[in-house]
């Protein structure tokens, strides 16, 4: 009897689930907090859970809807003063500095090291990734900002192209107005009134334009005539705006394009994700091209998850876990795919990404030589939270107002300088 019970624990044991008093192990176990609710996003989170319990991990969700950082980073800050860190959080740019500054972040130098992230990343995505020269987060992709997208079949019911110039722009407008077709798919919340803003710096100003204002924070450009330029643009797009936009998500304006009720949406490629997902066909069902006046840019914005520090064994390995799978080819390929971006890696093959992440890529390779690829301001790729938010009060107050172009720019510049006392 007593080799037999002497057998059975040897078999638990061989199990992982000792007997008699010993340690049971669990788990690598990851927790993420993130804001991917969409369809296509929420199929790329999928992917990755997949991964994770494929590789023998136990995965816990905390998803934060309405798709921006800002009520996720309200709960991120109440969980870590509260002692209870997420394992992993959705975050990037200088976002991943302020936290590491804080002495939160936990190093995976040793994870980088054997999947050789150096040679695999741009040294700009890999600059950003790290804390004081350690690797604390791991990136999953390049999201283009200034990408437009139109439904075919209702250019051609109106008989218009993709427009090349803000003036081929409104000659479209007024043809979809007269067909009772809503010429721009918006979302009326402060974030998407913000990137549409951003796409509009980018394309009347330039690339050196949104440099100086939108990341070295010049006065004499965020209050200057360019800026002007810029609200003058907003306020007619404003009116190609339907009157009921007020707090509708970013992917329901997706949804006007995809059913015929509106001509365009500026938006970043997250809308291909989720056209994807709808089960649309890039160059058939849609079609993506530039914003007029970007030719020569690329807003970028990297998605990444950065590691807090636990003091449990189980959830430091699923750290290292999560942190292998999410630069393994074979996850960039299968998250981009359903995200819409494009792999942050520079090695890998894409033939099996669609034309317009195909035309993303190149134009991004165009634009890193050029000067063009430019980091995002109001999606945490380039200023603090506190900028950030002080141009999106005053974006969003004059798009739902009649505040002239030139208030809206001295109020930009004033609004600038006191967020960044």
């Amino acid at each position: 009897m007593r080799q037999a019970s002497s057998l059975l624990r040897g078999a638990a044991c061989a199990l992982g689930l000792c007997l008699g008093g010993a340690t049971v192990s669990a788990a690598p176990t990851v927790e993420v907090l993130h804001w991917m609710t969409s369809g296509g996003q929420a199929k790329a989170m999928k992917s990755l859970k997949d991964d994770m319990e494929s590789q023998g991990g136990k995965w816990i969700d905390t998803p934060v809807g309405g798709g921006s950082s800002e009520e996720a980073l309200t709960k991120l800050r109440a969980r870590v003063l509260g002692g209870d860190a997420p394992s992993s959080v959705q975050l990037k740019g200088p976002l991943i500095q302020e936290w590491g500054a804080l002495g939160v972040l936990q190093p995976i130098d040793d994870v980088a090291a054997a999947g050789k992230w150096e040679q695999a990343l741009p040294k700009s995505v890999a600059a950003t990734m790290k804390y004081k020269g350690q690797w604390v987060a791991a990136p999953v992709n390049v999201h283009r900002l200034d990408w437009m997208y139109a439904n075919p079949a209702v250019l051609k019911k109106v008989g218009i192209t993709m427009p090349a110039t803000w003036e081929q722009f409104d000659t479209a407008a007024a043809k979809l107005k007269a067909a009772g077709i809503t010429p721009l798919a918006h979302g009326g919340q402060a974030w998407q009134d913000a990137s549409l803003w951003e796409v509009i710096v980018i394309s009347v100003g330039g690339p050196a334009f949104h440099q100086k204002a939108l990341v070295e924070l010049d006065p004499k450009a965020l209050g200057g005539e360019t800026m002007q330029k810029v609200f003058d643009r907003m306020r007619k797009l404003r009116g190609y705006v339907d009157p009921n936009f007020s707090g509708r998500d970013w992917n329901l304006a997706t949804s006007m394009i995809m059913n015929g009720t509106a001509g365009f949406q500026i938006m970043g490629d997250w809308v291909k994700g989720d056209m994807s997902a709808a089960g649309k066909q890039a160059g058939k069902d849609y079609v993506c091209a530039n914003p007029p006046g970007t030719d020569n840019a690329f807003l970028f914005i990297v998605d990444s998850f950065a590691m807090f520090k636990s003091k449990d064994a189980d959830r430091l390995a699923g750290q290292k876990l999560f942190a292998r799978l999410l630069m393994e080819p074979r996850f960039q390929e299968n998250f981009n795919l359903a995200k819409g971006s494009i792999p942050v890696r520079t090695d890998m093959k894409l033939d099996k990404f669609d034309s317009c992440a195909l035309a993303a890529s190149d134009h991004m390779a165009k634009t890193v030589k050029s000067g063009g690829f430019a980091p995002s301001a109001i999606h945490d790729m380039a200023v603090p939270m506190a900028v950030k938010g002080a141009m999106t009060d005053v974006v969003t107050k004059h798009f739902n107002s009649d505040m002239s172009s030139a208030e809206a720019a001295r109020r930009l510049a004033d609004a600038v300088k006191l967020a960044r006392e």
